[in-house]
């Protein structure tokens, strides 16, 4: 038995090292440094250890190639040699360049920028059905030039305080050339109807796709713009992997909301979001609308909010429309995270509120009116004119007014004072138009409401007179004793 053990032992590790030899080139730091003696034996193919098939087909992983050399195109190759040249353009496209220089190693850039193309070709045109092999290492290929560290942003190299992400140059990475093919290539794999599913899920897994959102936070937007469309395509083709795909998301939001403030593609995960919530099933289930209480509206949190509003704005109408009693929860939402201090975050805010009551039924609108009607009042207010009139622009909504006319015992007490102090007092003319008009509106919609209300605010305000006239004879009488006092001193 012991002797049994050793035998076996022996041949396992003749199979590592024949593996070892086998493996393609690994290139500068790509992050995926495997250990050269693991064998992975997939249970849809033989390990490399074990027996094999003697056709000569088959595609095995060429040896390493020591430099980047012109190959024989693949439409010129027999069909039956494609797979193993396949293979070995793969490798010529793991190689990596330093593209800060553009006229260095200028030759195998550009031989290996026109095998990539070829590569893309070949997958688009489906000339011939990829094995698991060449899969396999197609993704190992697109990683190592992929995945990699992200340039620190614009305000670390200068080491001042972050700016405005708004006011910022968008970055160009330099090796986009290059990578712009890398993510062609995996984007027409996951698209491509030769793909089974079942087989690439295997290397398209969950570190796959963490690696994949991290790069999210590049500074180019136009390697976003393909990170988005290749995630989209994967959360729609690859089923067993939505859950974690939403749940890494919400990663990525709580801690850009509660730790960074800072994450360069928040807009295009809500893009991405935005599909996924108007293709949710109904009733809606709990893990969903927790997504929506703990990361969606805390979104709206951050002050780089203008850079993603559009999208989060879009996410959030999409579950109210969907649910309407949600509507309760946004609003108290939007309420919480209120700017105090920004006015243009307050126009946004207000923007997005309008097209949230424009969903919202009157039995949600009721639970919500006095708050909500408490802090538009304040809006009115606004020396910020622009935040003064987006407030008024609410009542050129029918929705909104037919919900407001429907609760007006309530709602005109609340900002009737606000009302008033606009037409006495506010600077800005179009403001003081737009209130006229509203405060018409009001007196039309019930005129003993407005009576009584007028009545009240002056009798507010007769008293509040009274009281700053005692004030100001209290101290007028302290004055007097006081400069009476220091007479007294003077004579002493």
């Amino acid at each position: 038995m012991f002797k049994k053990i050793i035998k076996g032992s022996r041949k396992h590790s003749k199979s590592d090292s024949t593996d070892a030899s086998s493996r393609p080139p690994r290139s500068g730091n790509t992050g995926l440094d495997l250990n050269p003696n693991l064998v992975v034996n997939h249970a849809s193919r033989p390990g490399q250890g074990a027996p094999t098939s003697t056709n000569s087909s088959s595609p095995v992983v060429p040896p390493p190639m020591s430099a980047v050399e012109p190959l024989p195109l693949l439409r010129d190759t027999p069909v039956s040699e494609r797979q193993n040249l396949f293979m070995r353009k793969l490798q010529i496209c793991c190689f990596l360049f330093d593209f800060t220089d553009v006229l260095k190693s200028a030759r195998e850039k550009e031989i290996k920028r026109q095998t990539l193309l070829e590569l893309v070709d070949y997958i688009q045109s489906g000339s011939g059905k990829i094995t698991e092999i060449c899969q396999e290492e197609m993704i190992k290929m697109v990683g190592i030039n992929i995945f990699r560290s992200l340039p620190p942003a614009s305000h670390e190299n200068t080491g001042q305080g972050a700016s405005d992400p708004e006011e910022e140059e968008p970055y160009l990475d330099p090796t986009w050339p290059h990578l712009q093919i890398v993510y062609e290539l995996l984007l027409r794999y996951v698209v491509s109807s030769d793909t089974d599913t079942k087989v690439a899920k295997k290397y398209i897994d969950h570190s796959f796709i963490l690696k994949l959102l991290d790069l999210f936070d590049s500074e180019d937007p136009r390697e976003r713009e393909f990170l988005k469309t290749i995630l989209h395509r994967i959360y729609g083709k690859f089923m067993v992997h939505r859950p974690f795909i939403r749940k890494a998301i919400n990663n990525i939001f709580y801690r850009f909301i509660y730790e960074t403030e800072r994450h360069s593609g928040t807009g295009e995960l809500l893009e991405i979001l935005g599909s996924i919530i108007n293709g949710f099933a109904l009733p809606m289930k709990e893990e969903h609308k927790l997504f929506l209480v703990r990361a969606l509206i805390p979104l709206h949190k951050p002050k780089p909010i203008a850079m993603y509003h559009q999208q989060l704005s879009y996410c959030i109408i999409q579950f109210v429309e969907k649910d309407y009693k949600l509507a309760d929860t946004v609003i108290r939402g939007l309420l919480k995270y209120w700017p105090l201090t920004n006015c243009q975050k307050e126009v946004l805010f207000l923007g997005e509120l309008e097209e949230v009551l424009e969903a919202t039924q009157s039995a949600e609108f009721q639970r919500c009116m006095v708050p909500l009607f408490r802090q538009i009042a304040r809006c009115l207010n606004s020396l910020h004119f622009q935040v003064a009139e987006r407030a008024l622009f609410l009542w050129n909504n029918e929705h909104i007014v037919n919900l407001i006319a429907m609760n007006r015992q309530v709602i005109l007490p609340i900002i009737f004072e606000a009302l008033e102090r606009n037409i006495h007092g506010h600077w800005n003319q179009a403001v003081h138009g737009l209130t006229m008009n509203v405060r018409k509106m009001f007196m039309e919609m019930d005129a003993d409401l407005f009576d009584e209300c007028q009545r009240e605010f002056a009798e507010k305000e007769a008293r509040a007179q009274e009281v700053e006239e005692q004030r100001e004879m209290t101290w007028k009488k302290l004055a007097d004793l006081a400069a009476e006092r220091g007479d007294n001193m003077v004579t002493v």
